[in-house]
């Protein structure tokens, strides 16, 4: 058995700086560890697949990260583990808990995944270890995970058993409530509904140049791609409805201006991303939702976005700023507000079903896409560092 203390230093000189996860009664030292400490950054995720994508967006904004969640949940995490970060090549360092364990009781839910955990983290190609649940056994351990993530670009996993890391008291920092949020509403003109790809010519043309900008998988990516390839541009090809999970884990870690191109039906996926964005409220994340009413990629398949007010429920979870559109001209005046004041701020613009005649997919491959986003934020990063610099001298 450990303290949480000793595992979270043995982290920090592995590098580890960024958490985000969902409890479990098993991870409770860690996570009131992870709360109480002065200065260390922990999300708790409103599902673990968010909290994979969140961490994914923390790590292209130059963080190590760890994710910890219960082996049931590891359902929840496995499409964005295999469709997130396996193509893009993205490590993080997994904290999954043993509930089931063969031959300790414990509730009739965990019977199965506590037999299977193992073999499944296996099958979707995160190798793992034991949880280090003795002091002279974490650096080893930390360097076995550490090299094998660096090695393969992609996740590594510790399996906790109860009782391997000591109780430890909840001490959470007091987190002041959002002050509630302005609207704006901008009904359509005479043209109706704007295409997707119009929308998209709009919105490059506004975005600045050290914007970040994550797009939804699907034909989002695709027409940003055929319109513009930059390296500020991330491509999601897969995990649908991490998107706004990754712009989260992008925002809290730059000072950069971070925009996410989200669609109805990723949005209505992950809804509880709202929430934790709320919650979180990084006041340079604009969340912008291009909302077409149907799965586009799939057929036109109709989502049930028609009955749902997202710029309201943006609200409700948070956001300092929202806006309703349905015209171009006011999706550039909402996107001009949302630029100029605090975020996090949500567009919401209902679009026409449909994409560009000559759709062509990103010829990058995920790789390097992650990894020239990754280079942009950190050039970002150093020319404000070294403004700053220059304003103190």
């Amino acid at each position: 058995m450990i303290a949480a203390s000793d595992f979270f230093a043995e982290a920090a000189r592995a590098g580890f700086d960024f958490y985000t996860g969902v409890p479990c009664s098993f991870l409770t030292p860690l996570i009131n560890g992870a709360l109480s400490a002065p200065g260390l950054a922990y999300v708790g995720a409103a599902s673990e697949g968010e909290a994979v994508a969140i961490a994914a967006g923390a790590w292209l904004a130059g963080r190590q990260t760890v994710v910890m969640c219960q082996n049931s949940g590891l359902g929840n995490a496995v499409n964005p583990l295999t469709s997130l970060n396996e193509p893009f090549r993205i490590p993080t360092l997994l904290i999954v808990t043993w509930r089931g364990e063969p031959g300790i009781p414990d509730e009739p839910q965990h019977a199965l995944m506590g037999r299977i955990t193992q073999d499944l983290l296996a099958v979707i190609g995160v190798p793992h270890a034991p949880f280090p649940a003795a002091r002279e056994a974490l650096a080893p351990a930390f360097a076995e995970a550490t090299e094998r993530m660096r090695s393969t670009g992609l996740p590594f996993a510790f399996v906790m058993r109860k009782g391997d890391v000591a109780e430890e008291e909840l001490r959470p920092a007091d987190r002041p409530l959002p002050a509630p949020g302005r609207r704006a509403d901008f009904p359509a003109g005479a043209a109706g509904r704007p295409a997707r790809a119009a929308a998209l010519e709009r919105f490059l043309r506004l975005v600045p140049e050290n914007g970040a900008v994550i797009a939804t998988t699907g034909k989002c990516g695709r027409e940003l791609f055929t319109l513009a390839d930059r390296p500020q541009h991330l491509y999601q090809v897969g995990s649908m409805g991490g998107a706004s999970g990754m712009a989260l884990g992008v925002a809290l870690n730059t000072r950069a201006p971070v925009f996410v191109l989200d669609g109805d039906g990723a949005a209505l996926m992950k809804l509880g991303t709202f929430a934790t964005i709320g919650a979180c409220a990084p006041r340079n994340l604009v969340h912008i939702l291009l909302d077409n009413g149907v799965h586009d990629s799939t057929g036109g398949q109709p989502t049930v976005s028609a009955s749902v007010d997202f710029a309201a429920v943006a609200l409700a979870c948070g956001y300092a700023y929202a806006a309703a559109c349905a015209g171009l001209d006011g999706f550039e005046a909402a996107l001009r507000e949302a630029m100029a004041r605090p975020g996090p701020a949500l567009i919401h613009l209902r679009i026409a079903p449909g994409s560009m005649a000559k759709l062509g997919r990103p010829t990058v491959p995920p790789p390097e896409v992650a990894r020239r986003f990754r280079a942009f934020l950190a050039g970002v990063a150093a020319a404000a560092a070294g403004r700053d610099a220059a304003a103190a001298a």
